[in-house]
């Protein structure tokens, strides 16, 4: 049974308790040649990137991808709950080639990860509607603190004492290595504004050359209504003790512009104050 203990810090990036107890298990993990990592900051179209990939990875076979949960299928390294095999665990039970999810940032994955030359596919949101998304997984998902009101919450996340730490660093760290290491990197925006387009991407990345009739089978089968009724990507199927949906489902809207229902004027004044300082050293730009 899990509970909402405080963050732990593991080097200088706070983290779930649970998770940072299991550090040594994460930070050793041996990834091998072959290996495809998911790597986005929370809330950032994870599971959404992850559908795709499993999809594009078997052909756009949707039986296979009802083999298991998303989180059995797409193994998290980071995840330690009591009761619950670790990410590591399930892992290290895997042969390469694995599919593993992530939302470390750059300097804390493990070097096994570069060491071995793995293809690494990493997701951006823009930080607004990241973080609306993020308040409501902190509210279901009881392995982290309470997050207090929305507004203490949008001060957390500027601060960047959130599980996982400062938004900017996470995005900003990825997008500078992304020729250097040959990560793809992907947005959510874009993902929403032409799906298919963006299959293909992901296609052409890990080598795949698929008809358009399988592309349009992915597209239709990772639609947001089409995965938020799948109980195979959905996360029903974790007890309500770790992911409370009736507090907030875990597939909440997967839309752009949420934001906009959430912040007052004040906040976002505040916010775009944090964006603007946030993005002055960088050419990575986000769509509102």
């Amino acid at each position: 049974m899990a509970s909402r203990l405080p963050l732990k810090m593991v080097g200088d990036m706070p983290l779930i308790g649970y998770f940072a107890d299991n550090w040594e298990n994460v930070k050793n993990f041996q990834a091998e040649e072959g290996d495809l990592l998911i790597d986005t900051y929370p809330k950032s179209g994870t599971t959404w990137i992850s559908e795709i990939v499993d999809l594009v990875l078997h052909d756009g076979e949707t039986k296979t991808s009802q083999r298991g949960a998303i989180y059995e299928r797409v193994p998290f390294l980071e995840f330690a709950i009591p009761g619950m095999p670790t990410g590591a665990e399930q892992l290290n039970e895997m042969k390469p080639p694995r599919f593993i999810k992530s939302h470390l940032p750059v300097h804390l994955l493990p070097e096994s990860f570069w060491e071995k030359n793995c293809k690494i596919i990493y997701v951006a949101r823009n930080p607004k509607d990241t973080l609306v998304s993020y308040y409501h997984f902190y509210r279901m998902a009881v392995v982290h603190p309470d997050p207090g009101t929305f507004d203490e919450f949008l001060h957390q996340f500027i601060k960047g004492t959130v599980s996982y730490g400062p938004w900017g660093a996470h995005n900003k760290d990825f997008w500078k290595i992304r020729h250097q290491r040959d990560i793809l990197y992907l947005f959510y925006e874009d993902i929403l504004e032409d799906p298919k387009r963006e299959i293909r991407k992901v296609m052409k990345y890990i080598g795949k050359d698929l008809p358009e009739d399988v592309v349009e089978k992915i597209y239709k089968r990772t639609t947001f209504k089409a995965m938020k009724d799948n109980s195979m990507a959905n996360y029903s199927t974790i007890p309500s003790s770790i992911m409370d949906q009736n507090i907030s489902p875990f597939m909440r809207k997967g839309t752009c512009g949420d934001w906009k229902s959430h912040f007052t004027v004040a906040q976002n004044e505040l916010f775009d104050e944090y964006y603007k300082k946030e993005m002055s050293d960088t050419d990575l730009t986000f769509r509102f």
